[in-house]
């Protein structure tokens, strides 16, 4: 998929362990781990805005967008 989760990054750069997340923003521990590897399909705005508010950060600091092959493009300047 395309959209890629930094869900991960943002707790290390706030030093910060998923357990305290879950509890701050009201959801469970399960919950934040399946958000952390990007297996889930979809994001409640309100959930989006709950971490976003507790870390400190905008949601483009916690989504990022990468079409697919860009990976193989990044390995083959001359690849496109």
């Amino acid at each position: 998929m395309p959209i890629v989760v930094n869900l991960d990054v943002m707790l290390a750069r706030r030093k910060m362990r998923s357990r305290e997340l879950a509890v701050r923003i009201g959801i469970t521990e399960q919950n934040v781990s399946l958000l952390k590897s990007g297996k889930v399909r979809g994001v409640r705005f309100e959930t989006l805005a709950r971490i976003c508010d507790v870390l400190d950060c905008q949601p483009g600091d916690l989504l990022e967008y990468r079409p697919e092959g860009s990976a193989a493009m990044a390995a083959d300047p001359n690849a496109g």
